[in-house]
């Protein structure tokens, strides 16, 4: 199979792990990019829960 690219099976090994470590890489990063953005979204959302709190006990007194 390999010859018939012309790729010689050292050459094989060697893309094939550097493809391993690139798609390891980006799928890390993209599950840290997922968490940040949930993180920043629950933030987003207490802060707002927060004011509105604020906003309706102003209101009450």
């Amino acid at each position: 199979m390999w010859e018939e690219l012309e790729i010689s099976s050292g050459t094989a090994i060697i893309v094939l792990i550097a493809l391993y470590f690139i798609i390891k890489w980006g799928v890390k990063n993209g599950i840290r990019d997922y968490f940040k953005e949930e993180e920043q979204k629950e933030s987003m959302l207490k802060r707002y829960e927060e004011y509105h709190n604020e906003q309706e006990n102003e209101k009450n007194e």
